[in-house]
């Protein structure tokens, strides 16, 4: 069996934490404590307040504090502090008289401020000795202000909330800013000490702040008025910038900054927002026109700041580009110049918006649809003389530009191109410039000219410039022909073939402009060489047709005159009639018509070029400017040049309207295919669709503008060939007939 354990061992008692109490033992007061301690703190607080000696240190002030708060005595030690300096505040008040005049202002501003900064010292010194009681009674009591805060409200209550005082230190200080603003030297150190001082007593707004924006107001109110009246615009936005910023330094220097944003915004509505639309039409196409960009600027930042200030300035902008742009599109007397001033007005229309309006894009806006705006209210012309220009610039002729230059010239050329609505009358004038620089030989760069077309690309798709990539490849495949052709010649013992050098160019029809076929009697030379070239070419494109023309071929003749030996570069047309000398010494008009089979004006024209030009390689009889029926013609062996080179250029005739128009003309015809063609691939796609839409559909697709009376025109001449039909039930339907 198990021996059982005893049941009687005593159970073990749990420890006892040890608990240590901060007994707090009220030291006795020793008799008459208090009212010792008292005393010597009422004597410093006196003396420190009448500016006399104190006759205990810091330490043992600071001390006594100590020890009246451990003998729980803060009450009527914070009671009789405050007694003390209610006292004192009192007797401040009764230091202040009465102002009779101006000048008298001024001392009391000065007596205020000595004896609130003299105050304001002494008590920065009683709160440092009295520092321990704040910490004590004052936190304890959340009902109880620190001995600070009770010093402001009671130098508030019995000194700056008198009437009579606060309207004399608010009359002041108005006094001494209105003296400021008049131009005058004032103590900004006065003004600033004062105005903290109603900072820090929390009355600045109630008593400064609504008296000084009321006078501001009425300032402003009258100075704006009379201004703006007297000065010009470019002195009067000055003076307001001059304004804004002393306003800006009074914030800085003495007022409270939350004044700044009333403050500024009355200055800104007296003297800009009120005139806002004065400013701008005395002003802005003033200085616009005479390119003042730093008043430009000063305007657009004044204008920024007040409501719809640049939306007004951005509408008048944009009608002073229209009104000017007009002056420079409308006019038929500027053709010759429209586009370079065009250029010109624009490089400063984007200088004034990058320098004058911080880049806005607003503004950039605005300057690209008023440029669209009046570039197409002459329909066609802009197009037509910016293609021309182009031409200009893209010539051998032209030694203006470096190739550098050239490329930031069609940059901006394109730009203009963007505002043009009819690209197809540019695009059909290009055309026709560039087929003549190509044929001619008359382009500056290969290079430039393919940059163009790039630009025209990019701008306006493939279908735009396709044609004109053709072209030059048409240029291309031609060298090797003529390069072939050239070998194919090598065949051949005929001496007259291998003494021409002739360059015969293949143009694909449709790639290039429409020619008129000029019939012309060639000479044999020349004869024979087609017809040599003819077999050549058919034997290898065979089913080919080739249609020559001579009215836009080119040669180099070399001519024998007395004094000398001579190139002659001239038409074809000139060439023919100067060989016609080798065989003749004296031809008529009449003569040389029947010789050459050429139509009566383009005759008269190579002779006019050849007997009346600068380089007179054909004498004329009778003498004049002008070839007559009965002219007589023959060589002028005395010809002289010193060139050897001498290019005889034809005399050109202007652009008539009729050539104008049938350009123009094609045009036309080529819109109504393209926009029949687009019907038809609407419908095939939609089948059946309303008119509304189909003409929206139409504005949408179309690459040029379009009048909607042309598109009926065009609806209804697909209805009549029946590729679409009108809805029986609903004649506003078209249906698809496949």
């Amino acid at each position: 069996m198990a021996n059982k354990r005893s049941s009687n061992i005593p159970a073990l008692n749990p420890t006892k934490k040890l608990v240590i109490k901060n007994l707090k033992i009220k030291p006795s007061i020793p008799d008459n404590y208090q009212e010792q301690e008292l005393e010597k703190l009422c004597e410093a607080v006196i003396a420190i307040q009448t500016s006399t000696a104190i006759q205990y240190t810091m330490e043992t002030l600071y001390q006594a504090v100590v020890n009246m708060c451990n003998y729980n005595l803060t009450g009527v030690l914070y009671n009789k502090l405050i007694e003390l300096i209610e006292t004192h505040v009192k007797k401040l008040f009764l230091n202040f008289t009465e102002v009779t005049n101006e000048y008298d202002k001024i001392i009391f501003l000065k007596k205020i401020n000595q004896q609130w900064s003299s105050h304001r010292e002494q008590m920065l010194l009683i709160c440092t000795i009295f520092l321990y009681l704040d910490r004590t009674y004052v936190l304890q009591n959340p009902n109880v202000s620190s001995i600070w805060d009770m010093n402001m409200k009671l130098f508030r209550h019995h000194i700056m909330l008198n009437s009579n005082i606060q309207n004399r230190t608010v009359d002041g200080l108005l006094l001494l800013i209105e003296k400021e603003r008049q131009g005058d030297m004032v103590d900004k150190s006065l003004l600033k000490s004062l105005l903290e001082m109603l900072t820090d007593l929390k009355i600045y707004r109630d008593a400064f702040e609504g008296k000084f924006l009321q006078a501001t107001e009425r300032l402003y109110a009258t100075e704006g008025w009379r201004l703006i009246n007297e000065l010009e615009v470019s002195e009067y936005l000055y003076h307001v910038e001059k304004r804004l910023s002393e306003e800006n330094e009074r914030v800085i220097h003495y007022l409270d900054a939350n004044t700044k944003w009333l403050l500024i915004y009355i200055v800104e509505k007296h003297l800009i927002s009120k005139y806002v639309s004065t400013i701008l039409q005395k002003g802005l196409e003033q200085f616009l026109n005479e390119n003042r960009l730093g008043d430009l600027k000063l305007m657009y930042n004044l204008l920024k700041h007040v409501k719809k200030g640049l939306t007004e300035l951005c509408i008048n902008f944009n009608g002073y580009i229209k009104k000017y742009g007009l002056t420079i599109v409308i006019d038929p007397e500027k053709d010759k110049t429209m586009v370079q001033e065009l250029l010109d007005f624009k490089d400063k229309m984007d200088i004034i918006v990058k320098q004058c309006f911080q880049g806005d894009k607003k503004f950039g806006n605005s300057l690209k649809e008023a440029f669209e705006y009046f570039v197409n209210q002459r329909t066609n012309k802009p197009a037509e003389l910016l293609a021309k220009f182009v031409d200009s610039k893209l010539k051998k002729s032209n030694k203006e530009s470096t190739e550098e230059g050239l490329e930031k010239l069609l940059d901006k050329i394109i730009v203009l191109f963007q505002f043009i609505h009819v690209k197809d009358i540019f695009k059909a004038f290009y055309k026709k410039d560039l087929a003549k620089r190509l044929l001619f030989r008359k382009s500056a760069s290969v290079d430039a000219e393919k940059s163009m077309l790039s630009k025209l690309k990019q701008e306006c798709g493939e279908w735009y410039t396709s044609k004109l990539e053709n072209m030059f490849k048409d240029m291309k495949i031609s060298k090797g022909i003529n390069v072939a052709y050239k070998q194919y010649l090598t065949h051949f013992k005929d001496t007259q073939l291998n003494v021409i050098d002739m360059t015969v160019n293949i143009l694909t029809m449709g790639h290039w402009p429409t020619y008129t076929v000029t019939e012309v009697a060639m000479p044999n030379e020349i004869i024979e060489y087609q017809d040599h070239f003819n077999k050549f070419y058919l034997a290898k494109y065979r089913g080919r047709k080739l249609q020559w023309q001579p009215n836009l071929g080119h040669c180099v003749l070399r001519s024998q005159f007395k004094l000398g030996n001579k190139e002659l570069q001239v038409s074809l047309f000139q060439a023919t009639v100067l060989l016609l000398f080798n065989d003749y010494q004296l031809l008529d008009l009449k003569e040389i018509i029947t010789m050459t089979n050429m139509e009566d004006i383009e005759l008269r024209r190579t002779l006019q070029s050849l007997a009346c030009g600068k380089a007179r390689v054909l004498i004329k009889s009778p003498k004049g400017p002008d070839i007559g029926d009965d002219d007589q013609f023959s060589i002028n062996n005395d010809f002289s040049n010193k060139l050897y080179k001498i290019k005889i250029n034809q005399v050109q005739m202007m652009e008539t309207n009729e050539e104008q128009e049938a350009i123009k003309e094609r045009v036309y015809q080529d819109r109504q295919y393209h926009t029949e063609a687009a019907i038809v691939r609407i419908m095939k796609t939609r089948k059946s669709l309303m008119h509304n839409l189909l003409i929206s559909e139409l504005f949408n697709q179309l690459k040029f503008s379009i009048k909607p009376a042309d598109l009926k025109k065009r609806i209804q001449s697909l209805i009549n060939r029946g590729y679409m039909e009108r809805d029986k039930d609903n004649p506003n339907q078209y249906n698809y007939i496949a």
